[in-house]
């Protein structure tokens, strides 16, 4: 892999991670662009304690524009986007409106292929493999600035899902703080450990998942499964299994066989539903370690957290989605259309071709 970073006319960093060592990225932006403002604010909800980010700037961003105006897709001639270049293999920058920014921490774009036509199930085990890369040097990146608490690198796939750009791509969010989500967990690990004499939970959830019957691909050093209490209609967690606590910590034999699983489990995915079926909605959600304190986790330290990965769709049947409504959006408490293990078996008995 070879990176090169460079910045844009208003002063935002781009990063390009190339496949061949001799790929020269001496492009300049060209465009008449001001730097960015924004009004990007963390308030904490004194009830719940939990964060929100108020980031107004963001209602003017790009909405749905037509393939020809993609700003993603590489510069060609007198069109000019958001990467100079007029090709890439992949490509990082900071997001012109983004959520998080400045003492708020940061908010990147990941751009998987420069094929606007083309989905993360479509590129090569070679192609994902860098995509891991990047993944990689973005986390610890973005974990030594002094706003940054946590990375968390996701792609959102489908207008259902509420992406507003076409193009192939996933962002990276760097809180600065512990989010919600993962606090949870680091309570229940703390829980577990002292009620246990020092059990790891997410050692005891991964051994219980690989004797049971909601595996839905297995490799030498990776596992995919519906979790026991699955939130969505249709989810899968992929776990190394060798418990690490960010990316930075996959050894050289995971970061070979994860792209052959995860394109496996895209392309499973998008069959779940039958022939002839729009593509899958999903989120698919990297889940790593604070890099920030966990004093307030009692016993628990960043070596006990597992990285894993969440992939999941709001699609509950065909035609239909599911709604986070009433009982999930008000208390939320999520119900489950569909067992968890008719979606295993569902998942299992799909081919990818």
């Amino acid at each position: 892999m070879k990176k090169t970073s460079t910045r844009l006319a208003d002063g935002r960093e781009l990063v390009y991670y190339d496949l061949r060592d001799d790929t020269v990225r001496d492009a300049v932006d060209r465009r008449p662009l001001e730097r960015t403002v924004t009004t990007s604010e963390i308030r904490q909800d004194p009830l719940l304690g939990d964060s929100v980010a108020i980031a107004s700037h963001r209602q003017g961003r790009t909405y749905h524009p037509p393939a020809n105006e993609c700003p993603l897709c590489p510069s060609q001639g007198e069109r000019l986007s958001e990467i100079p270049d007029s090709s890439y293999d992949v490509v990082v920058f900071e997001n012109r409106f983004p959520s998080l920014a400045g003492d708020s921490g940061r908010c990147e774009v990941v751009c998987f292929t420069s094929d606007h036509n083309a989905s993360f199930a479509e590129l090569t085990e070679e192609q994902v493999g860098l995509v891991l890369d990047a993944w990689t040097d973005r986390t610890s990146e973005l974990s030594h600035l002094p706003s940054v608490d946590q990375v968390f690198c996701f792609e959102n796939r489908g207008a259902e899902i509420g992406v507003t750009l076409g193009h192939p791509h996933g962002q990276i969010y760097a809180y600065p703080f512990t989010t919600p989500r993962t606090a949870l967990m680091l309570r229940s690990l703390a829980t577990h450990k002292e009620a246990t004499g020092g059990e790891n939970l997410f050692d005891a959830v991964l051994e219980r998942e690989l004797a049971g019957e909601r595996v839905v691909l297995e490799g030498e050093h990776w596992v995919a499964f519906v979790p026991y209490a699955a939130h969505w209609p249709y989810e899968v967690h992929l776990y190394p299994k060798r418990r690490v606590p960010d990316l930075l910590g996959l050894d050289e034999a995971a970061r070979t066989e994860f792209p052959q699983l995860y394109l496996e489990l895209l392309r499973r995915f998008d069959r779940i539903f039958g022939e002839g079926e729009p593509p899958t909605p999903y989120i698919a959600a990297w889940h790593q370690a604070p890099f920030g304190t966990l004093d307030e986790f009692d016993g628990v330290s960043r070596d006990d957290f597992a990285l894993h990965l969440e992939l999941f769709t709001i699609r509950r049947t065909s035609g239909k989605l599911k709604f986070l409504a009433g009982s999930e959006s008000g208390m939320n408490v999520f119900i489950n259309d569909v067992p968890p293990e008719r979606a295993a078996e569902r998942l299992r008995e799909v081919a990818s071709s």
